[in-house]
């Protein structure tokens, strides 16, 4: 799991903005040989290279905030700090991330962190261009359905409602399709209804 902020300045030149953390974990929730060497490794090399049992929370953790913090500055043009402490992107954010965390919950991810606390800690990135912000002005394609889409069709599952998320989602998903960066999806009708999704 990465989690250092960089930006892309030029073709084969990344500017680190941020951390130097990288979460490393089994997903049978062991501590195998490799998984120890990889990590000692990282760690001579002066990262930082923890080994978490169970490390889909930590996944969740970080895609608890990128799935606000990307497409609000994306749609918004903010970077990283502005996001996470103007009142309106920031109480937006906290919802979402309140959506995300019910539906988490409910197969049984744990969040080690409250929701004020991931927030913070995103601000004190500083003035971040988050990497959706990053590919929408070199109009790579958006990271939308990993970010976002997944945790929808998560919520649609497990049954908590998630309108925050579905109204940035609509416009995020907008926003891509105008600018060309986003795959074209067909309109709704009145008719549509969401596909049944197993469970099993």
């Amino acid at each position: 799991m990465v989690y250092p902020a960089t930006e892309i300045i030029e073709p084969g030149v990344v500017k680190h903005v941020y951390g130097n953390k990288f979460t490393l974990g089994e997903p049978d929730r062991g501590r195998s040989d490799r998984v120890i060497k990889l990590s000692e490794a990282l760690q001579a090399g002066g990262l930082k290279a923890p080994v978490v049992p169970e490390i889909r929370n930590g996944f969740w953790l970080k895609l608890w905030g990128n799935l606000c913090f990307n497409p609000i500055s994306a749609l918004t043009r903010a970077t990283l700090d502005v996001v996470a402490t103007d009142p309106g992107t920031r109480a937006l954010s906290r919802a979402m991330m309140v959506e995300a965390q019910h539906a988490g919950a409910r197969i049984g991810v744990h969040f080690r962190v409250d929701v004020e606390r991931r927030i913070n800690g995103a601000a004190s990135v500083g003035a971040h261009r988050t990497s959706m912000l990053q590919d929408l002005e070199r109009g790579r394609p958006l990271e939308i359905d990993a970010l976002l889409t997944a945790v929808q069709e998560l919520g649609r599952m497990v049954d908590p409602e998630t309108p925050h998320i579905d109204s940035v989602l609509a416009l995020v998903q907008q926003m891509g399709r105008v600018a060309g960066v986003c795959p074209t999806f067909p309109e709704p009708t009145p008719d549509d209804e969401s596909p049944e999704i197993s469970v099993d």
